[in-house]
């Protein structure tokens, strides 16, 4: 069961949305690198996360809430800043590597490149595994990572049933909602 856009939990409700949803090769300004995009000169910190205290990490709650109402290039660019901060072998850097790699899948399917949702989202779930192996299946960042390692299986094996749009504004392409503390959808 999908939640209604009123029905999700935001984590940071006095930030302002951005006002469009990017989506490579439509006729909007590049976010970061045209100064009409609209986070022109906002560049992401470098900021490590407590897998027990993430609730005190604002970029990763920034991610969450931007992945959840269907801004898929501006999660990856929120989580991008915290996996900077980490050599890529470690826990974090695999785990905020996966939830990029499934909101670049978000942005595929926006694309309608149904191959890049598939090897995005396979990516992403191979991160996970390897996560979840190191939780011993529990919860990482509040998420449960054996259900979202299983969602983005799932996003891959669906890949050729999303449905691309021309639309701006945001859209959430899949079921999935990441709920910390609580179970995804």
């Amino acid at each position: 069961m999908s939640l209604s856009p009123e029905q999700r939990a935001r984590f940071l409700p006095e930030r302002p949305w951005p006002t469009y949803a990017f989506v490579p090769g439509r006729d909007l300004p590049h976010p970061v690198a045209d100064p009409e995009g609209h986070s022109f000169g906002v560049h992401a910190a470098s900021v490590s996360i407590d897998p027990a205290r993430w609730q005190e990490c604002d970029p990763y709650l920034w991610g969450i809430d931007l992945f959840n109402f269907g801004f898929y290039w501006e999660a990856h660019e929120a989580w991008e800043g915290v996996w900077r901060h980490y050599d890529r072998s470690e826990t974090p850097a695999l785990f905020l590597q996966g939830l990029i790699k499934l909101a670049a899948a978000g942005v595929k399917v926006r694309e309608g490149v149904a191959e890049g949702v598939r090897s995005l989202a396979a990516g992403a779930a191979e991160h996970l595994r390897e996560v979840c192996a190191r939780a011993d299946g529990g919860s990482y960042c509040g998420l449960r990572i054996a259900d979202l390692e299983t969602a983005a299986r799932g996003i891959d094996a669906g890949a050729d049933n999303y449905v691309p749009d021309a639309d701006a504004g945001p859209r959430v392409v899949f079921d999935l909602i990441l709920q910390p503390g609580g179970c995804e959808a």
